[in-house]
């Protein structure tokens, strides 16, 4: 079954679980700022193959658009560093805008994929996030172990894990931030 949110109401409601009381519904959209790793969490399990869709924008040149797939649905950082996530973080404009980062659990791990942002490159993968554009994501998992990323239908990367994030503790989305403001809108998960 499809789920569909176009956060147009007052309150959150009980399909999600916040980490951190920096989120708030505002004009029809889910925002946080200085959320600092305290994702909220959809409630509802996602299956192993799905697609995750949601139009996303940041309201500062620092970037900084973060969600997580397929983790545990209640965890949130523990320490300045986000190395104990339970999940594939994605991560639009990291680090004041310098990388597009995948990670699997640890968003410093060594096995990121990460891409170096260019403004002045004509590779559209590696573009800067820009303030105030709201961008439509899509995270697919349709074979039950290769994660691809898409920005406005195009390909960031793709991560193929040979020890995929499934099942109990691996069956939660969440968007997330660290500083820069961020709002969120027009969920959409679909089972493959």
């Amino acid at each position: 079954m499809i789920f569909r949110d176009s956060f147009e109401r007052a309150d959150l409601g009980e399909d999600y679980h916040p980490t951190s009381g920096a989120w708030h519904l505002d004009q029809g959209q889910l925002c946080g700022r200085e959320v600092r790793n305290h994702p909220v969490w959809f409630v509802r399990p996602l299956p192993t193959n799905a697609r995750i869709e949601f139009d996303a924008v940041s309201r500062s040149s620092d970037g900084d658009i973060k969600v997580e797939a397929w983790g545990d649905g209640r965890s949130a950082a523990t320490g300045r560093s986000y190395t104990n996530a339970t999940s594939y973080v994605v991560i639009f404009g990291g680090w004041k805008n310098q990388l597009h980062v995948l990670a699997r659990l640890n968003e410093h791990g060594g096995d990121r994929q990460a891409i170096t942002i260019d403004p002045a490159g004509t590779a559209v993968e590696a573009r800067p996030v820009v303030p105030n554009r709201t961008y439509h994501f899509k995270l697919e998992r349709a074979d039950g172990r290769t994660l691809r990323w898409l920005v406005d239908d195009i390909e960031i990367t793709s991560f193929v894990d040979p020890a995929p994030l499934a099942g109990d503790g691996h069956e939660h989305f969440g968007f997330n931030d660290w500083e820069a403001e961020v709002c969120f809108d027009n969920l959409v998960v679909t089972p493959l």
